[in-house]
């Protein structure tokens, strides 16, 4: 027969499993799976699971923006606490900030003040600061070095040299045994992306940002009607008519393979392109996004995604440190170098070892800083509408179902009526 315990020990032995039982609570986090983004998150969360001794399920969200979004209304609405960590565009802060944990709470200033002010700023909704900047972007065009050295062609500087440059090269190289090589490769899919594209097109022809920081509609303009009549005359010549259907990964598929001249992306796509198995090694530039003509400027959408904690999760305080850990400054460069994704903290940009393996971030960093921003602040949780209006609009006049000049008059007047006249 056994000898019981002493009453001290047992509970000194339920303490220990309980302490244990919290140091090993499950998390859960959603990461994007575009280019090597999911395996880079798995690290990042496999190096801090090891630390703490937590474990943490990994969920993949959908690539699609518009997607991701309506996945994460779905699971917030319902209060679930499927999800401890979320990975957000830059544009939903202010929409999905009801339901999401006041990161100040866990992370002090000592943190914060590493990172770009504008993006604590834009992630701070009515003083809680809802997520914390992991990496930005903003749009870059990529460009076939040895194509343009081939040619005698400088990389250009208006989208008008652009046209005309693909165009040649284009023609040159399918007369010469590759019938399957384009001028150009964008995101020209009905989602967000197309948002981005069309919205760096039109800022750099001087044509607005859709909304004024006032709240009033500026979409229909001439230098906006200019812009997108330019971008459907590449459908069919310099882009192909799949191009309509592509998002990121389906445009840097043809570019990377060799079959692209000029490709618009961000820049995630320098390190595949420069991958060991790539075949377009060593031959790839990055350079801004070209102005819109001679009175025009050149322009690159911000992009980015941020980490946020849900107000459902049964471990905020932990999942807040997992947070921490991923947008701090080593796991920030560690992705910076083998991802080239943009860093959220500003000393990396003069980092040599990121600076080595990703160069453009310090020629084009004025890029990413002054880098014009979709107007999802004014329009709050109307965003998601005033983009999805505006990327079907934009889709109809690069497939040809309108023209450019009567679809932004009819989106100005369904965007006017969204805003109550400005009165977002």
């Amino acid at each position: 027969m056994s000898t019981p315990l002493p009453r001290f020990l047992v509970l000194l032995l339920i303490l220990i499993s309980g302490s244990a039982a919290a140091r090993a609570a499950t998390l859960s986090i959603s990461c994007g799976a575009v280019g090597v983004e999911l395996h880079l998150c798995r690290q990042g969360v496999d190096a801090w699971s090891h630390q703490t001794g937590n474990p943490v399920k990994v969920v993949s969200t959908p690539n699609s923006a518009s997607e991701r979004f309506a996945l994460y209304q779905q699971i917030l609405a319902s209060h679930s606490s499927d999800i401890d960590i979320l990975q957000i565009d830059v544009v939903w802060s202010g929409t999905l900030a009801p339901h999401l944990v006041d990161l100040s709470q866990y992370i002090g200033s000592d943190d914060t003040r590493r990172f770009f002010p504008t993006l604590i700023a834009n992630n701070t909704i009515d003083g809680r600061l809802v997520a914390m900047p992991w990496f930005t972007d903003a749009g870059v065009l990529y460009y076939r070095k040895d194509l343009l050295e081939k040619y005698a062609a400088q990389p250009p500087t208006t989208w008008q040299q652009l046209t005309a440059i693909a165009r040649r090269i284009q023609n040159a190289e399918r007369a010469a045994g590759n019938p399957r090589m384009h001028g150009f490769v964008f995101q020209a899919k009905g989602y967000e992306g197309l948002t981005c594209d069309a919205l760096e097109w039109i800022d750099s022809f001087g044509g607005g940002a859709l909304v004024d920081a006032d709240g009033t509609v500026t979409v229909d303009n001439p230098r906006a009607v200019a812009a997108l009549e330019l971008a459907a005359s590449w459908i069919g010549d310099i882009a192909p008519r799949g191009v309509l259907n592509y998002d990121e990964e389906q445009s840097r598929g043809v570019f990377q393979s060799g079959n692209a001249v000029f490709m618009r992306n961000w820049p995630y796509a320098w390190a595949l392109g420069n991958a060991a198995d790539s075949p377009i090694r060593g031959r790839i530039g990055v350079i801004a996004l070209p102005a819109g003509g001679p009175a025009g400027h050149h322009s690159g959408v911000l992009g980015g995604w941020q980490l946020a904690v849900s107000r459902y999760s049964k471990h905020p305080q932990l999942a807040a440190d997992l947070v921490r850990y991923l947008t701090r400054y080593a796991e920030q460069k560690r992705r910076a170098i083998e991802g080239s994704y943009n860093p959220t903290i500003a000393a990396l940009y003069r980092d040599p070892d990121v600076l080595a393996a990703a160069p453009f971030f310090g020629t084009l960093y004025p890029t990413f800083e002054h880098a014009v921003a979709r107007p999802s602040r004014i329009t709050g949780s109307k965003y998601a509408r005033v983009s999805a209006e505006f990327y079907y609009a934009v889709h109809d006049v690069l497939s040809g179902k309108t023209a450019a000049a009567p679809a932004l008059a009819t989106l100005q007047r369904k965007l006017t009526r969204l805003s109550r006249g400005g009165q977002w």
